[in-house]
């Protein structure tokens, strides 16, 4: 039906064996559809941007997602391994981030759907609750050649209803911190060697998912937020001779982090960094190892930082390590690099059509969301491949001159691309030539580029 350009079918190819003949032919014409396609990412938006409105077998392409067998574990792999060996070099920590995002759906045959806080709508001293659909998505953290921040390319991404929706449905519930430790183990399977870094913000920290981190052939080190109130103690000195009984899995008690920042005593180190937003700033920092202990669970050792701003701008917050080794300034550089994830959530609704897909099935609703996320990573690659050495063009205006480029830029590049090495079987074969003024054809190009 569409004939790609070598480029296009150099980075699709990977993903060829993971269908069939005939679904493939299907999900190629959906993949160039829901980029080219400006608003909602519905499959009949990709069919009409593809010029296929008048196609009387468009079931097929519903079947792509509702019915067609294919498995989403092994497209995250592919995906995964081409990320890593563009965008990861050889030698360097792969950081993965991982984080919640709220897709909201209403409608009676969304089984999966929740009611959950809305963290864009809600505040410190107001929360706002909406029906729909939590996400966990995990993201290569890394470095792209033409932007100074860095990028959150997603790569899996699961379902995670609440607890009450699956009771309803009759499932067995699985909290997101269960999720991410599946997440991480099948992630260590596939890269087997990389020293991995794994990310977290807050509200997904929990001493389980240190402990599975820990527990890989090859560990996982795990980098959070920590509360100021956690149990904190020193490793357990040696078993005296001729006592009884198992040997001491923690020792003495050590104070608080809460009470370390009270204490006049603490001894505060000055840490200049890469702050949000990449600017310079001077924090004050203390910093030291400790068993951090849950009950229930076996003692997680851990470095701790604590973080405090001598101009007072922000409140003190503590950060932790699985790995001792790590110094301060590598724990909060590696923790601030998951800004990131934040930024692709907001581009992918905003670029991508997050959150107006129309999927009823639950097999449908399963795929699709992913899909969309992982297309951020596909347009990604894509523009690195048609970039190579060459300048990145940005869009900028006489009002307003952008400072590097963003997906925006990169979405535009491959539409480009796309709409001028793209042939469609469906093409009329009377050329008639429309005249248009260079001008004119340039800003219309630019408009659908751009389009959102």
């Amino acid at each position: 039906m569409i004939t790609l350009s070598p480029e296009m079918m150099l980075l699709l190819k990977h993903f060829a064996p993971m269908f069939s003949e005939r679904v493939w032919d299907w999900v190629q014409v959906l993949v160039v559809g829901a980029i080219l396609a400006p608003g909602k990412r519905t499959v009949t938006a990709a069919l009409q941007v593809m010029g296929l409105s008048a196609e009387k077998q468009f079931q097929n392409y519903h079947r792509v997602l509702n019915r067609a067998k294919w498995s989403a574990l092994d497209l995250s792999r592919i995906l995964l391994g081409l990320l890593v060996s563009v965008f990861v070099g050889l030698g360097v920590p792969l950081i993965v981030g991982v984080d919640e995002t709220l897709e909201r759906r209403k409608g009676d045959k969304i089984k999966a759907k929740g009611v959950f806080r809305d963290p864009v709508r809600s505040s410190r001293k107001h929360t706002v609750y909406c029906f729909g659909l939590r996400w966990v998505s995990m993201m290569v953290l890394a470095s792209v050649p033409w932007s100074d921040r860095t990028w959150a390319l997603p790569f899996l991404t699961v379902l995670a209803p609440s607890e009450k929706t699956n009771v309803a449905n009759g499932k067995r519930h699985k909290t997101s911190i269960d999720w991410i430790m599946q997440m991480i183990t099948a992630v260590r399977r596939w890269v087997p060697e990389r020293v991995i870094v794994l990310v977290t913000d807050g509200g997904l920290v929990a001493v389980k998912l240190g402990l599975r981190c820990i527990s890989l052939a090859n560990p996982v080190i795990y980098i959070s937020r920590l509360r100021l109130d956690v149990r904190l103690f020193d490793e357990p000195g040696p078993q005296p001779a001729g006592k009884p009984g198992p040997k001491p899995k923690k020792g003495k008690r050590q104070p608080s982090l809460k009470q370390r920042l009270a204490d006049h005593k603490t001894k505060w180190q000055p840490l200049p960094i890469q702050w949000y937003g990449g600017k310079l700033r001077e924090i004050e920092i203390a910093t030291g190892t400790a068993l951090w202990h849950t009950p229930g669970f076996d003692p997680l050792p851990i470095r701790w930082v604590l973080v405090r701003d001598p101009l007072g701008k922000f409140e003190p917050t503590a950060f932790f390590s699985t790995s001792v080794l790590l110094s301060a300034l590598q724990i909060l550089t590696y923790f601030i690099m998951r800004w990131g994830l934040e930024v692709t959530f907001q581009e992918a609704r905003a670029h991508l059509g997050l959150e107006t897909q129309r999927q009823w099935s639950d097999l449908a609703i399963a795929r699709t969301t992913p899909a969309l996320l992982g297309l951020f990573s596909l347009v990604t690659l894509l523009a690195y491949g048609l970039t190579d050495d060459k300048p990145f063009p940005v869009r900028t205006a006489a009002w307003y001159e952008k400072q590097e480029a963003t997906f925006s830029d990169a979405i535009a590049l491959v539409r480009r691309h796309l709409w001028t090495k793209t042939q469609f079987a469906n093409s009329p074969g009377d050329q008639g030539l429309v005249e248009i003024p260079p001008s004119v054809l340039t800003g219309l190009v630019d408009a659908i580029c751009y389009a959102t």
